[in-house]
């Protein structure tokens, strides 16, 4: 009788277990968008057991049109199929237990912005505006600390969070645009809830969220609208192959192969050149692609179907939410290439005017022009990235402005990096740059020479491609000659209340910083209204004699830029340049708008670029 009894009682206690609601803690990406051509999503559930249960939805257009299930009873993968007849609203999906309702969640249909599949990216007509968004302005004190983050604020650490957010942004809009800038690119500002060292952006824990501490997703959204309406295009810096180790993924893996070497962490050996190296190892291949940056950044496993959808579809998610003009897609390589293939494609499927520009750290240009699209790669890669970071080009800049001139220094280094221009299927859509949030500040670099920055400055302005700048070099920021990347991205003066300069008013600035800082308003305020200089061809000469001089020119328009590495003032015989300066000609010089006779002989200012419009 007793054992009749307790067996009786264990399946109640069974039928009640079964019979239990189902929590939702994730359903992600937890909204989309009528007439995407990605029109079917898989989403990834995440609840309590809710493995075994069965999805519906009741709503015209909308179906479920596949289930995955995986070992981990915690998830399941949810496929949609949206129409185009579907109307925009929130509905339940509702997950069932036999016939009973275990869970539901709501799901949001939106109805996407006019024109949005023709999106205009980035391209050579820009100058792009690299920032680190929590050393850039404080707008909000407000949210610096927040008691349910892990790291508090600490502006006194180098490497602590400073408070630079969305609303100090969305105020330094006007200053921006005025500059001249037309993109604004920021470090990542989706959540990092790590430890330390979460200001910069990189180890992400919620790829659906922006950190709380620079604001909220309509911040984000509303900040891209500001800027567009001032001319500023906003580029999200996307991380594709790596996240950061408090993620709610690693807390309950979905499969494990989720994550690179079963969740534990193994070095990448950062031999990127394996990727395409006919004889590579292929263990060497794998320890790069599959080795971690840190203990604290997991390294994603693209080859997971499941996890390369996911990824996907938040990129195309963020693209349509907050009206992108651009990606710039952070350690490039170290994805799997078939992955970075598929993505790639889907993005451009899906906007074929956007702009997409990857980050391959190599002053190896066959390294680097292996990834963009339509390179005919021997090993079968097919590419589609539009733009590369210009690495090699950044090298020999840096290279030649610190180097003696010689038969194989100095400005040849420039001449010669330009020469490789033919290994890439499109030179002038790489993104031309002196310095970045990882590189010591070209100031530095060039050991506090301001002549020097300033022949840099007018290079990014003149060479092709599209140029990109650093926050805050424009007012000779300089910051430490070997990297220390908490120094080197130091808050930018004017940005937080009681800063004794301010970069965005000009008080407080000694003359040689308004001096830099009207030089590259003045640059990049003709540059956007010079077309030959955006879109014109180039042909370079030679160095001699520390001049480099080169041409952009089409049907209509000629500009010529010299530049002197020469202490001295430099007189240059024109004849040489018989076929774009022609004897008895007249030019304007760009900075400083006065004419010039073009005659046999151009006096050249030392140390400087000189660059003239040739009527």
């Amino acid at each position: 009788m007793k054992a009749a009894v307790a067996l009786c009682f264990g399946l109640m206690l069974s039928a009640s277990a079964s019979a239990r609601d189902v929590a939702i803690d994730r359903l992600e990406p937890a909204s989309w968008w009528v007439g995407m051509k990605h029109s079917r999503i898989e989403l990834i559930v995440h609840g309590d057991a809710i493995g075994p249960l069965k999805p519906r939805l009741s709503r015209p257009g909308v179906s479920v049109v596949d289930v995955q299930r995986v070992d981990n009873p915690n998830y399941l993968f949810v496929s949609l199929e949206i129409a185009d007849s579907a109307s925009p609203g929130t509905f339940d999906i509702q997950f069932l237990d036999g016939d009973r309702v275990a869970a539901r969640h709501p799901f949001r249909l939106d109805a996407r912005e006019p024109g949005s599949a023709a999106r205009k990216g980035f391209d050579t007509s820009d100058a792009i505006y690299l920032i680190t968004p929590d050393r850039f302005a404080n707008g909000d004190p407000g949210n610096d600390t927040l008691a349910t983050m892990r790291e508090p604020a600490d502006r006194a650490s180098p490497n602590g969070r400073h408070g630079g957010d969305i609303a100090g942004i969305a105020k330094s809009i006007d200053y921006i645009a005025g500059m001249g800038f037309t993109q604004l690119w920021p470090t990542p500002l989706l959540e990092n809830d790590q430890p330390k060292f979460s200001y910069h952006g990189y180890a992400i824990t919620d790829l659906y969220r922006v950190d709380p501490r620079f604001g909220s997703n309509e911040d984000y959204r509303a900040l891209s609208r500001s800027a567009r309406a001032k001319g500023v295009g906003l580029i999200m810096d996307v991380v594709l192959n790596h996240i950061g180790s408090n993620h709610w993924w690693m807390r309950d893996l979905p499969t494990p192969d989720w994550i690179n070497h079963g969740g534990k962490f193994a070095p990448t050996n950062h031999r990127r050149t394996t990727v395409q190296d006919p004889h590579a190892a292929p263990q060497d291949r794998a320890d790069f692609v599959e080795g971690w940056f840190s203990p604290g950044m997991p390294d994603l496993n693209q080859r997971n179907p499941h996890l390369a959808t996911y990824l996907i579809q938040n990129s195309l998610w963020w693209i349509e939410y907050a009206g992108l003009s651009g990606i710039r897609e952070d350690t490039f390589g170290y994805a799997d290439a078939q992955f970075l293939s598929a993505w790639g494609k889907a993005v451009l499927d899906e906007y074929p005017d956007f702009s997409m520009v990857g980050e391959e750290w190599s002053a190896n240009p066959a390294t680097v022009a292996h990834w963009q699209r339509s390179k005919l790669n021997p090993d079968g890669h097919v590419p589609y990235m539009p733009s590369m970071m210009d690495f090699p080009v950044h090298t020999a800049l840096r290279d030649a402005l610190n180097e003696p001139e010689g038969a194989d220094t100095g400005w040849i280094r420039l001449y010669e990096a330009l020469a490789n221009d033919y290994l890439y299927p499109d030179a002038d859509r790489l993104v031309v740059f002196a310095e970045n949030h990882d590189t010591t500040r070209l100031l530095a670099n060039v050991k506090g020479d301001v002549a020097l920055f300033k022949i840099a400055m007018a290079y990014l302005a003149t060479v092709r491609g599209t140029p990109q700048f650093f926050y805050g070099s424009e007012i000779l920021m300089e910051g430490p000659r070997e990297r220390e990347d908490g120094k080197i991205r130091a808050d930018m003066p004017g940005g937080w209340v009681g800063d004794a300069k301010n970069a965005f008013t000009g008080a407080g600035l000694s003359a040689a910083e308004r001096d830099a800082q009207d030089y590259l308003q003045r640059l990049l305020r003709w540059r956007r209204n010079t077309p030959v200089v955006q879109h014109g061809k180039l042909q370079h000469f030679a160095p001699a004699d520390g001049v480099y001089v080169y041409f952009r020119y089409d049907g209509n328009d000629t500009v010529m830029v010299a530049l002197n590495r020469n202490a001295t003032s430099k007189p240059l015989a024109l004849e040489r340049f018989g076929r774009f300066v022609k004897a008895g000609s007249k030019g304007r010089d760009v900075i400083s708008g006065k004419t010039v006779a073009l005659g046999t002989m151009l006096e050249l200012a030392g140390n400087a670029a000189t660059i003239i419009s040739i009527e």
